[in-house]
């Protein structure tokens, strides 16, 4: 039976009612149906890892080269895709609109729009804009009649302003412009997860947990709904690679034998 975008996205809506489900980042085709197989539910896509795949670094794609990309992963797998969306490639809320509205068009059953500028001496967004970049989204997503579920993010933490006031904030005003889910990376103890998971109840929390810090059930007991990990899988794939580049340069081959042992042939014909 083939599954419509329209199934995925209901999907993906029911898997934020309750407990907590993970949410892991391909960077690839290949990584997406390999987490398929496993079992996992719905993936996100990982800006950094798209980004490493095709040789530039985060941020340095195009909004062409991600939707592309989004609608590579959509197709490759039956289960519902998030869309790390970044800004949404543009500074004016109505081009955060006009390339949210690109980005329904892929299949994606999810998208997130972060508050950072990329900017380091002005890395977030005025507060009122940061706002409107989210409720456009919201208009978008809501003429469309996709039912895409839109996550807002503040980057506040990633940046090195870790004001756990200022997140709260923000956070609330982008469930206020039309956020289903909220998502602050970068947050770290368990009390400040905790209050944010309080200060936006009832909507839904993502938590970033690319270094593998909280287990399922300790993310859950804090009221976080979903877990993702970034360009964590990204990192190990290069490391790997890397680490195999650097013996080969030195005249070694060892580390070709810590390679995985299963039918990579059998695992892509399933």
């Amino acid at each position: 039976m083939t599954v419509t975008a329209a199934d995925k996205r209901a999907a993906f809506r029911k898997l934020h009612d309750t407990g907590c489900f993970v949410l892991p980042n391909p960077f690839d085709i290949g990584s997406a149906k390999m987490l398929q197989q496993r079992g996992f539910k719905a993936l996100a896509s990982s800006s950094a890892g798209f980004a490493w795949s095709i040789g530039k670094p985060d941020t340095g794609v195009t909004v062409d080269e991600v939707l592309v990309h989004l609608t590579a992963l959509c197709a490759a797998v039956d289960i519902p895709v998030n869309a790390d969306f970044e800004g949404g490639f543009a500074d004016a809320p109505e081009g955060v609109a006009a390339n949210v509205t690109r980005a329904i068009a892929t299949g994606v059953a999810g998208l997130s729009i972060e508050d950072s500028t990329g900017d380091k001496a002005d890395p977030l967004y005025e507060r009122a804009l940061a706002i409107a970049r989210i409720r456009a989204a919201r208009q978008a997503i809501d003429a469309s009649g996709s039912g895409v579920l839109l996550t807002g993010r503040c980057e506040a933490y990633l940046w090195g302003r870790t004001d756990l006031a200022l997140v709260i904030d923000r956070l609330r005003a982008y469930a206020e412009a039309g956020a289903d889910c909220l998502y602050a990376p970068g947050l770290k103890s368990p009390e400040d997860i905790a209050e944010v998971v309080r200060a936006v109840a009832p909507k839904p929390v993502n938590l970033l947990n690319g270094a593998g810090t909280f287990s399922l059930s300790q993310a859950e007991a804090l009221g976080v709904r979903r877990i993702s990990i970034g360009g964590g899988l990204a990192r190990m794939a290069w490391a790997g690679v890397m680490r195999a580049a650097e013996d080969m340069a030195k005249g070694s081959f060892a580390a070709l034998a810590e390679r995985y042992t299963g039918d990579l042939d059998a695992m892509f014909k399933a």
